[in-house]
């Protein structure tokens, strides 16, 4: 029970945030959601505007492609914890990529979520969380593989966001679900 009131401790902080400019255009913060005693955490980039207006990860069009391609992977939603390195819709433009001091400001939220949850696996979605945990490497020489890094298990695909506006990655990202299922079965 330590650990549920260290997460919700963090989560009540991240909601009261002012470390970068993003808390004046957010309507809702979103710190993320799963349980505290994950073995997988889902790494996105950043809330999307639906997120924003409802305070959860992934509920707009790429959490919509995340929930089939968890089904592919025959992972139950509610049994990983879902999150991004930044916790506020970047603004404006809505949804644009982060910038490196809104992720720095951010970054000790997620690092502490980990910390917490202690994950044995970290599904990395998209170059902004790659980046994050591999910055002196190249998403796509890595995609669809799983790296060790400080006794983890990291797996790297692309966002879902990258599904919806190019078939192309829909079928990559359907694939890589389909080997974290695989891998999830035979761990």
């Amino acid at each position: 029970m330590e650990k549920q009131k260290e997460i919700e401790k963090l989560h009540r902080e991240i909601k009261q945030c002012k470390k970068c400019s993003l808390w004046k255009t957010r309507t809702k913060a979103v710190p993320g959601e799963g349980p505290v005693n994950a073995k997988m955490i889902f790494i996105g980039m950043a809330p999307g505007r639906k997120e924003d207006k409802i305070g959860r990860p992934f509920v707009g069009r790429a959490g919509q492609l995340l929930d089939q391609l968890l089904k592919i992977a025959a992972i139950n939603r509610k049994k990983v914890f879902i999150t991004s390195p930044l916790k506020c819709l970047p603004t404006p433009p809505p949804n644009r990529k982060p910038k490196k001091e809104e992720i720095a400001a951010c970054l000790p939220y997620l690092l502490e979520q980990i910390d917490i949850i202690n994950p044995q696996k970290v599904i990395l979605l998209g170059e902004v969380a790659f980046s994050i945990f591999f910055p002196k490497q190249k998403l796509n020489e890595f995609r669809g593989h799983w790296l060790k890094k400080e006794g983890r298990q990291f797996f790297i695909t692309y966002h879902p966001a990258a599904g919806i506006r190019f078939t192309k990655f829909k079928r990559i990202l359907e694939n890589d679900f389909h080997h974290i299922g695989v891998f999830k079965l035979e761990a």
